[in-house]
């Protein structure tokens, strides 16, 4: 399963993403975590050292491997050089699985151990100085989007995005590319302002987006966000000692975590494990085809050289099937 946590800055996002990757791992499940905020927190939050968090390889600087090994045998990738945040598969295309070993995890992933088990975590890497004046951040989650455009993941397995705040998502297809959005949002009017723009960017896409309310400190709260987004409201959590004592970088055992918000964290497993019957990989990949010649159009193709159209494999449907791997 596919799931983004989304929201505006400061909304915690972040702290919830990692709370739901515990609490994945928590039940053995294969895991991968993919920090594509710019503020780059997620190894933080999931108890990395700053040392260690900020020496995690970065996704954005491995393009051309990621490239080389998505595009394996097909026909329609000339080279690597030619290939855009938006290509994607087809036959002879290599196609990625959450828990096996390949390349490009063997590059950009790194074994995150929690007290419920081990996960993979990927970062996309910091927005820096050298990017200033010639660079967005969205060409950086571009890796992010060409590994989930190759991705056949199943049942029980899950992969989860810690997305940058506001609308780069937007800019190609990446916000198309998962099961289920959870967009975190504070009881506020900024808060929900966040929700009705997301809602109204991706109406047309059948994204299911569900409203996680955070920083909920009682039933006026509630009835606030309830009215706002309706029954897009999935579930609410509070205050947390054991958070607050996991950004001192003291945190207890997982399964001290407030009942309360546990059983939160279980309501967004059910809801995300709920969307596996509604996938549509046809639809998937008809969206994914759509972004590639909308952004191809637009800059790719003068980018390259190439009239990256061809890229496009009619015969195609991405799905849980295995592909050839030469």
């Amino acid at each position: 399963m596919k799931i983004a946590f989304v929201g505006k800055g400061g909304s915690g996002k972040t702290t919830l993403s990692s709370l739901f990757v515990r609490h994945l791992a928590s039940s053995g499940s294969p895991v991968v975590a993919v920090d594509a905020d710019i503020n780059q927190h997620l190894g933080a939050a999931l108890g990395l050292e700053e040392a260690e968090a900020a020496a995690l390889p970065a996704m954005g600087e491995r393009l051309p491997l990621i490239k080389d090994h998505l595009r394996g045998s097909n026909p329609r990738i000339a080279s690597a050089e030619t290939m855009i945040k938006t290509t994607p598969p087809g036959e002879g295309s290599r196609l990625l699985r959450v828990g096996e070993s390949n390349p490009v995890y063997d590059a950009c992933a790194r074994p995150v151990e929690l007290d419920g088990g081990t996960i993979r975590l990927m970062v996309t890497g910091p927005f820096t100085e050298a990017d200033l004046g010639v660079a967005c951040y969205h060409s950086k989650t571009g890796a992010v989007e060409l590994f989930l455009n190759h991705l056949a993941d199943g049942a029980g397995e899950y992969v989860v995005v810690d997305m940058t705040a506001g609308s780069d998502s937007f800019a190609s297809g990446l916000f198309t590319r998962f099961d289920v959005t959870f967009l975190v949002a504070e009881p506020t009017r900024k808060g929900v302002s966040v929700y009705r723009q997301y809602k109204e960017h991706a109406r047309d896409f059948g994204v299911t987006l569900k409203v996680v309310g955070n920083k909920v400190q009682g039933p006026d709260d509630v009835d606030f966000l309830r009215s706002e987004v309706g029954d897009d409201l999935l579930v609410t959590v509070g205050h947390s000692d054991w958070v607050r004592a996991m950004e001192k970088g003291r945190p207890p055992r997982f399964d001290l975590l407030e009942e309360a918000n546990s059983r939160s964290l279980h309501v967004l497993r059910d809801a995300a494990d709920a969307t596996y019957e509604l996938r549509d990989w046809e639809r998937y990949t008809r969206q994914m085809v759509h972004f590639h010649l909308k952004n191809a159009a637009g800059w790719g193709n003068a980018r390259t050289g190439t009239d990256l159209a061809g890229q496009v494999d009619p015969g195609f449907v991405l799905g849980e099937h295995p592909l050839a791997t030469a």
